[in-house]
């Protein structure tokens, strides 16, 4: 797999501890869901980011996605909590 530039929004940032990454998944990470899954495993600060996987929203190249799309092609995925309308 190529690399993923990985963007990180509101309280998932602040969990991470950062806005945004890099990173190269493992050739077994193929959706979305599996990405979540093999950051959550990256330390404490990504397991408690990841912890509630349907609490997460993502995105694949600005393009909101189910947990099951695969993320072959994509170049950015962001990851942000259930957004509020008003």
């Amino acid at each position: 797999m190529s690399t993923l530039k990985i963007v990180y929004f509101a309280w998932v940032r602040e969990r991470v501890g950062k806005a945004e990454e890099e990173v190269v998944p493992p050739d077994s990470v193929k959706t979305v869901a599996d990405l979540i899954g093999w950051l959550g495993e990256r330390g404490e600060e990504y397991a408690h980011a990841f912890e509630h996987p349907k609490s997460i929203r993502a995105a694949i190249d600005k393009s909101h996605v189910q947990p099951g799309t695969s993320i072959a092609g994509a170049r950015e995925i962001a990851f942000f909590p259930p957004m509020t309308g008003g």
